[in-house]
């Protein structure tokens, strides 16, 4: 019997969707799903939720929840990583503390200040899951959705080479379908692939019946003013390819947007926007909780979305299948050498997945590529030397955070950060510099 293990399960509205997607599977009957989190309270409601969707999808669900992480992992076929360590106050803190000092970001968990210093309190975490992996489930695949994606899959692979990582994102996913939708497409009728960094990937590949679908894209921009007010359609135009990731989550990665007051209101950008979001998941979570003890019913998508329940599903049932992963950059990206971690499109089977080399990126899309992978190389080794002064020479490379501050800014941002984050951080890295 299948074993999926759930890791940060207290993430009730993404353990809902993923489980949603998974128990859809006919052959997935009877599996067992192991959930933990180390908030007891979410990890009640996490399996209530999951005993709900099996119930309403008669999947005959094995369910367990554990307060104990090495119980949950305890041979697992899959492990589903979702933990945000700090939660909402470490989310909040990464916004609003550079923001007092004029750096702006609008999601902060990838790249930039917000997503070194998410990195560095959760790479911890992160080796005592892989720790417990290698001793009780050595022959799994540990799939992470935790952000900064990127990060935490260099990470994994550096602490635990020997563990299958496999790092798993919809904004690929996402994209190709807002652009059929935006053309007045079927997604299904297109053929699309992607290759860069995750967040930070392109449409190398978007085709209708053949043709490309870019010269339709181009012109639709330039006839519709409002388009024109996208970051991604600004991207888009000035590089030639477009970028998976919203607007909003591309704006903090450049130093075009965020800078000025009016390139956030000809972009409507709205710094910090991720703070609404994570407390709209607070309300959701609530929500859920509440019509879970009334015996009320609960929302489930009629559509499957995400990677993970697919990748889990081809390899169980030798289900042929493409989707787009990041794993370690051996030989994928062939003119991106300083990025560990690439996101590409994989085949998945029977036998696991099978990465597709994607030879070198074009040159424009590259070198728009390169800064976010020197941060996030040199926040992974800042990490690893436990060097507070590499930690803060990583963020120099950073366009935004260098096009908005000086660097003394930048040091004594990082000191309050330190000070904010400092129970997460190994004690090295707790000092001023």
């Amino acid at each position: 019997m299948t074993r999926v293990t759930f890791i940060g399960a207290g993430s009730v509205v993404f353990t809902k969707q993923l489980l949603n997607d998974l128990l859809r599977f006919p052959e997935f009957d009877r599996l067992e799903i192991a959930l933990h989190d180390i908030d007891p309270e979410r990890l009640r409601v996490a399996e209530a939720t999951a005993r709900y969707v099996s119930r309403r999808l008669n999947a005959n669900a094995r369910v367990t929840a554990s307060a104990d992480r090495r119980t949950a992992l305890e041979g697992a076929d899959f492990v589903i990583n979702m933990i945000q360590v700090g939660g909402i106050d470490g989310t909040r803190a990464d916004l609003e503390i550079p923001a007092r000092h004029g750096l702006l970001q609008t999601i902060g968990d990838t790249t930039g200040v917000g997503g070194v210093f998410r990195g560095l309190r959760t790479f911890p975490v992160l080796t005592q899951i892989l720790t417990d992996m290698r001793e009780v489930c050595p022959n799994a695949y540990f799939l992470n959705y935790t952000n900064p994606m990127t990060m935490n899959v260099w990470w994994a692979n550096r602490v635990a080479p020997e563990i299958r990582t496999v790092g798993l994102c919809h904004s690929v996913y996402w994209t190709a379908h807002d652009l059929a939708e935006l053309l007045g497409l079927d997604v299904a009728e297109t053929r699309f692939r992607a290759a860069g960094l995750n967040h930070q990937s392109w449409m190398l590949e978007w085709t209708h019946n053949g043709e490309s679908l870019y010269p339709r894209l181009a012109q639709k921009i330039a006839d519709e003013p409002e388009l024109q007010r996208r970051v991604r359609a600004e991207i888009f135009t000035r590089v030639g390819y477009y970028p998976t990731e919203t607007s909003e989550h591309s704006a903090e990665y450049l130093s075009w947007f965020l800078r000025s007051e009016s390139q956030r209101e000809r972009f409507r950008l709205q710094p910090l926007e991720y703070l609404g979001i994570s407390e709209e998941n607070v309300a959701e979570f609530e929500h859920t909780r509440a019509a879970l003890d009334a015996g009320q019913d609960i929302e489930l998508a009629d559509e499957a979305t995400e990677y993970a329940p697919q990748l889990i599903h081809s390899i169980v049932t030798n289900t042929r299948r493409e989707i787009h992963a990041n794993l370690p950059n051996a030989g994928l990206i062939s003119n991106l050498p300083e990025a560990e971690v690439v996101e590409v499109p994989c085949v998945v089977d029977g036998e696991g997945l099978h990465p597709v080399a994607m030879g070198e990126l074009p040159v424009e899309c590259v070198t728009v590529n390169r800064p976010y992978a020197a941060v996030a190389g040199a926040a992974v080794e800042a990490a690893w030397r436990e060097d507070p002064t590499l930690v803060r020479q990583a963020l120099l490379a950073d366009p935004n955070a260098t096009s908005s501050v000086t660097p003394e800014t930048l040091w004594q941002i990082c000191n309050e950060l330190t000070d904010a984050h400092a129970r997460y951080l190994p004690e090295a890295l707790r000092v001023h510099v």
